[in-house]
């Protein structure tokens, strides 16, 4: 069994609870998800089944849009609305002010990540440090925020935020950042993941009912080169496909249309990247 899932996330379970209960519903453990998702948080998530697996690295590092809710005022150990509050602001906001700070927050822009990430520290992921009461040193990270739009409510220290920015930016670090930039502090609150990549709600299933599609879905939006039997055969044994005057990457079919492999130009030649089907 091999295919693409992607899934509504509901709050309240961390990412690798879904890929347990994906497993149970398919009855298959060969089962991975590209790229962490907050408990709290709701939204896409997308898995790859059997050898779908092999292709998740090419969809962790695709471009992601959020939505959440940003409260300024207040701020917490976490960053958003699940941790304890470490401090408050008397803050009079002006929308025209909040707009111009998020501008200035649009483009590549650097991050230290917040301590409840997932990240690594001498072997260690920071959350798990921070439920140990521990706080480490981070350095900043480079990431880039394509688009940072944000809205009043009905509550004045509310704004609704949207946000279509590169893999790795910690929303909830762009919320408090705004905060610190407009004289005061702030959390977030709300988030949900609207896109990864090519995948949006639209293609999402409910958790209990996962719909399980095929695994050149993971390869979304890839160029496609379909080959005679003589260069599939090339495929399977990963050879070189020789010179290529193009850049990036393709996803290789044969003649029935069976994604063999994916394929990169390297130095000027289409060279394999990952190879499904292998002979021997």
């Amino acid at each position: 069994m091999s295919g693409c899932v992607v899934v509504d996330k509901p709050t309240g379970c961390t990412s690798h609870d879904v890929v347990d209960r994906i497993r149970r519903a398919l009855g298959t453990r060969k089962v991975g998800h590209a790229g962490t998702l907050d408990p709290d948080a709701t939204g896409v998530l997308v898995l790859g089944v059997g050898k779908g697996t092999k292709l998740l690295q090419f969809v962790t590092g695709a471009d992601k849009t959020y939505r959440g809710e940003i409260v300024f005022g207040t701020e917490t150990t976490t960053l958003d609305a699940a941790g304890d509050v470490v401090a408050t602001h008397d803050m009079t906001l002006d929308p025209a002010d909040v707009l111009a700070a998020a501008a200035a927050f649009v483009g590549d822009i650097e991050q230290v990540p917040p301590m409840v990430s997932a990240i690594k520290v001498d072997g260690k992921r920071l959350h798990e440090l921070a439920r140990e009461g521990k706080e480490v040193e981070r350095k900043a990270r480079p990431v880039t925020v394509h688009r940072f739009d944000v809205e009043p409510t009905d509550d004045p220290l509310v704004y609704l935020a949207e946000v279509a920015c590169s893999s790795g930016t910690y929303i909830r670090t762009l919320a408090a950042d705004l905060g610190r930039a407009l004289g005061g502090g702030a959390h977030l609150r709300g988030l949900r993941r609207l896109a990864v990549g090519p995948f949006t709600l639209d293609d999402a299933s409910p958790l209990d009912e996962p719909e399980l599609a095929p695994v050149g879905e993971l390869l979304r939006g890839m160029p496609v080169l379909e080959v005679d039997d003589d260069v599939a055969e090339r495929v399977r044994n990963g050879q070189s496909l020789g010179p290529s005057a193009g850049a990036g990457m393709v996803a290789v079919t044969d003649g029935s249309g069976q994604l063999l492999a994916v394929y990169e130009v390297r130095d000027g030649t289409l060279a394999p990247a990952k190879v499904l089907v292998g002979n021997g």
